[in-house]
């Protein structure tokens, strides 16, 4: 282990801790969305058929397993997703973005991509925001 290891981890660390709350109260302020929110729908809406099963956004989505299903009973009463049945598993169900998911996505994108931007990326380098993304790509891949 070299002396940077836990110098690299404590600073992700105290990054994530400092940003996500700043982008989640612009998101909040600006758009009635929440980051968990805004999270959620990216992931539903890039998805194949734009819908993904509890499991599949509980891996894809910033959130657990557990706090995605209590995010899309969320979002499904304010109209932002539906639930779809599993015709291969009664047991399990599909969140799937509608229009007016959508609709919020696209209003709130520039105001994350805005926030992203001022607060993490204008930083560094552009050399140095590849990699970033490319260490980090490297972990979650090895993961």
């Amino acid at each position: 282990m070299s002396d940077t290891d836990p110098a690299a981890w404590a600073a992700l660390l105290r990054v994530h801790a400092a940003l996500v709350p700043l982008i989640d109260r612009e998101l909040q302020t600006t758009c009635r969305l929440p980051l968990t929110w805004y999270d959620v729908l990216l992931e539903v809406n890039s998805a194949p058929g734009r819908r993904l099963s509890m499991g599949e956004l509980g891996q894809a989505a910033v959130v657990s397993r557990t706090r995605a299903s209590r995010v899309v009973d969320q979002l499904e009463a304010a109209g932002l997703v539906s639930r779809e049945s599993n015709p291969d598993d009664r047991r399990s169900a599909y969140a799937a973005i509608t229009e007016a998911g959508r609709q919020r996505l696209r209003d709130a994108a520039p105001v994350y991509l805005d926030a992203i931007r001022r607060h993490f990326t204008s930083r560094m380098t552009a050399a140095e925001s590849r990699a970033v993304a490319s260490a980090l790509g490297k972990v979650l891949r090895a993961g």
